[in-house]
């Protein structure tokens, strides 16, 4: 009879231990192939027996695979085509798992360079072979004044030394040390040449990657701008970019590691003692990279962040500029950026300390190593098994071979660096663009501006519900009004008609045909903006004005000003079309910066137009100049417009009022103040100078609530 245990005794859990510890660990992959269908099976018995809600915890918490766990796993989601219903869809995905090595990745930058590379690489061979030439005349000399015999490999390739040497001592003496000379002299003009090559392969290779990489950025959909920080896109295109430089010049050389070989080898042959002796302190230096780049690769990611940081914060200020003196903050915004200042520079120091340190080390060993050269070599001069000469050469290889390894240790924070932020630039091209053309899209070069929206829904990554079962029809020449609270879906349902995202449910189409079945930049070329908040470039008017269709001349760009009633402020200034604007529009009132907007859109001459409610901000006089410019602009064109205003509202042949993501009612004007309980709360707002953005007060709810 077995032995009865009570309840709550600990001996079961104790006998469970022990006979844990004594079952062997299997990690073959047959058990664990065994051991998974095991627990696959056992999750099928709960399956049916048991209800799905456990189950599918049990599911939801099993190990991810290891491609999971990726270096980019802060970045990186599934791919599109993984997810129902997630295809093509508003959210930035990466592919960093399958990236190729670190190292690998940054070389093949140098592809279009390679002719300058083979170039690079037949003169460092020439330049590590004078190296190793150089220090003979000097140690010929000194063997020659020695009264040492000239060495036998030389005089079998220049014979008339041997007679020189014994009728003309001293012309033998001049040739050697002028060869020594031309040695040095030609050595140094393919160094500095070299030195050329590189830094124009470097800076070339570094500016293909900066294009490559603001192609990339500029083709990442809306959603990762919005959510991202812009100082961090700039420092990963400045800074990272041209860390990676270093980690490619550092990797193009194997001949250096080659030229290490053949002078450990010349030592080995020169004397077995002295060579052994000097690869002694190559574990030395090993045991000390190891451990100093173990601990540098964190710090340098993560400096590297603080810096972006502290950028990301410059950034804030000057562009909050007007906010920070009318509030009188400069002294709090100097004490955020000094606070932040001061965490980044004493992570800096913190990294110099370190690079200190291990650099007194590295010269510490190599020095020893070099001292036992020179004490074991003057002793083997001193009995007559070595010569003066030979020693000299002694130690010029072992200052040639401890120079390249001092160098690699030196360098190494430097490379820790340039890997850091290699890895930076290697997880923003791992992203993948939100909107992506199909192999078989179309151009919309005949768009007519028919939109359709067919029960379209959407979603953000986060889960969030914004849009649900919206439909509504637009054709040319019509002009729909969105109107309705913060976060009723407003400007996400706008936003997928450019495609700055896709739905995730239902069918939009132009003019029949399903957006995604377009070429993404046709598709945009067929759609103008005007912003609620104009956007201006540093330049001319005229350059801004240009925009909206490149190749537009004077003559157009004057026409599409004076539609837009902009000529008139335009012809006043000292330079006209050529006035220089700063950044934003700075030195333009707002009306005059949204006249330029409208004119813009006027010269894009695109069939579909989209307005965010561009005079929400101006006063009376220029919201009536902008609204004449917008109703020519929009005549023939389908017109979608987000109105704040009560006079946008009453202008439009259909309104659409948004609530909750849904389409609570829709109609004209007049008829949905008769049908409309939420229309006329909102028109009541409106008509008292209101913005529909603007948060209810407790008065406002508590009247509505009596109606």
């Amino acid at each position: 009879m077995g032995r009865r245990w009570r309840r709550g005794s600990r001996a079961p859990r104790l006998l469970q231990r022990q006979r844990a510890r004594r079952r062997p660990r299997r990690h073959h992959p047959q058990h664990q192939r065994r051991r998974t269908f095991r627990l696959r099976r056992a999750d099928a018995r709960r399956l049916c027996a048991a209800p799905r809600a456990p189950v599918r915890r049990r599911l939801e918490h099993r190990p991810r695979r290891a491609a999971d766990h990726s270096e980019d796993r802060a970045e990186s989601r599934p791919a599109a085509s993984d997810r129902p219903g997630e295809k093509d869809r508003g959210m930035t995905q990466t592919n960093a798992a399958r990236q190729p090595g670190l190292l690998r990745w940054t070389l093949s930058f140098l592809q279009p360079h390679r002719a300058k590379v083979t170039l690079l690489t037949v003169l460092l061979a020439s330049e590590i072979a004078l190296g190793w030439l150089q220090p003979w005349p000097l140690a010929i000399v000194l063997d020659f004044l020695t009264g040492n015999a000239l060495p036998r490999a030389l005089t079998r390739v220049v014979p008339w030394l041997t007679t020189l040497a014994a009728t003309h001592r001293f012309a033998l003496l001049v040739t050697i040390v002028v060869a020594g000379v031309l040695l040095q002299v030609v050595n140094q003009f393919v160094s500095a040449y070299g030195t050329q090559v590189q830094v124009d392969t470097g800076q070339r290779m570094v500016y293909d990657l900066r294009r490559r990489l603001f192609e990339h950025l500029t083709a990442l959909g809306l959603h990762h701008h919005i959510t991202t920080s812009t100082a961090d896109a700039v420092y990963r295109v400045d800074v990272d970019a041209y860390a990676i430089e270093n980690l490619v010049m550092s990797g193009i050389f194997p001949l250096a590691f080659t030229s290490l070989i053949v002078m450990f080898g010349f030592l080995l042959y020169k004397n077995m003692t002295i060579g052994l002796l000097s690869l002694t302190v190559v574990p030395f230096l090993y045991l000390c990279l190891r451990y100093y780049t173990s601990t540098l690769v964190n710090r340098e990611e993560r400096v590297k962040e603080l810096e972006s940081k502290l950028l990301e914060r410059l950034y804030e200020t000057f562009g909050a500029m007007r906010l920070v003196k009318s509030f009188a903050r400069e002294v709090h915004e100097l004490g955020r950026y000094g606070a932040a200042g001061d965490t980044t520079m004493n992570a800096r120091i913190a990294i110099t300390w370190q690079q200190s340190l291990f650099s007194v080390v590295v010269s510490t060993i190599t020095i020893l190593g070099t001292a036992i050269i020179v004490i074991v070599g003057g002793n083997l001069v001193m009995k007559g098994q070595l010569t003066i000469g030979d020693l000299y050469l002694v130690i010029s290889y072992l200052g040639a071979v401890y120079g390249p390894l001092s160098a690699i240790t030196h360098t190494t924070g430097q490379l820790q660096g340039a890997l850091a932020g290699a890895k930076r630039v290697r997880a923003m091209f791992a992203l993948i663009p939100e909107t992506i053309d199909d192999p078989d899209a179309i151009e919309a070069d005949t768009v007519t501006g028919e939109i359709s929206v067919e029960e379209v829904e959407f979603t953000y990554p986060n889960g969030a519900r914004v849009l649900h079962d919206i439909s509504f029809a637009a054709k040319p020449g019509e002009m729909i009004a969105l109107v309705g609270l913060t976060g009723a879906g407003k400007t996400t349902l706008v936003s997928l008609i450019p495609r700055f995202y896709d739905a995730t449910g239902g069918r939009l189409t132009i003019d029949g045909i399903d957006v995604r079945k377009y070429r993404v930049r046709s598709l945009r070329e067929k759609i103008a903006i005007v912003l609620q908040d104009p956007v201006l470039f540093s330049g001319t008017i005229a350059d801004n004005l240009r925009y909206g269709r490149l190749d537009a001349t004077p003559q157009e760009i004057e026409e599409a000003a004076r539609a837009a009633h902009a000529h008139e402020f335009i012809a006043r200034l000292p330079k006209g079309y050529d006035t220089e604007i700063a950044e934003a529009g700075g030195g333009l009132s707002g009306g005059e910066r949204q006249r330029l907007s409208v004119a813009r859109a006027i010269l894009k001459n695109a069939p579909i137009l989209i307005l965010d409610e561009p005079t929400s901000s101006l006063d009376a006089i220029s919201e009536e100049i902008v609204f004449a410019a917008l109703r020519r602009l929009r005549a023939g064109r389908t017109t979608i417009v987000i109105a704040h205003r009560l006079s946008t509202v009453r202008d439009a042949d259909r309104i659409l009022v948004l609530d909750g993501g849904k389409i609570a009612a829709q109609g004209r004007h007049d008829e949905l103040l008769k049908t409309s309980q939420l229309y006329r709360r909102m028109c009541a707002r409106l008509s008292v100078g209101k913005s529909l953005d603007e948060p209810e007060t407790v008065d406002e709810l508590i009247q509505a609530a009596r109606r």
